[in-house]
């Protein structure tokens, strides 16, 4: 059974918050965030403006997966983090 447009939101949110909170993460959280991406572009109803900032994500979690030092591509993504936080609340 898929999860709501909302619970996609809230676990792509909580992901970001704990990459700005603690400056760490894992390559599998990078790929989660991959997916709850790739999944919310689908979907017909996500303005444009949100489709940026999940743009803009999507490309840091591959970059993450990606990256021969994962806590310093976090440390580097910092104030996106704290802003793609802040635009998500926006939306949900």
């Amino acid at each position: 059974m898929p999860i709501s447009q909302q619970d996609q939101l809230n676990l792509l949110k909580d992901i970001l918050s704990n990459h700005q909170t603690d400056c760490c993460g894992s390559v599998s959280e990078c790929e989660q965030l991959e997916r709850l991406v790739k999944s919310l572009l689908m979907n017909p109803t996500i303005d444009s403006q949100a489709k940026a900032v999940l743009e803009e994500i999507y490309y840091y979690s591959q970059s993450g997966v990606n990256a021969t030092h994962l806590d310093n591509h976090i440390e580097l993504h910092q104030n996106e983090l704290s802003s793609w936080v802040n635009d998500i609340n926006q939306y949900t």
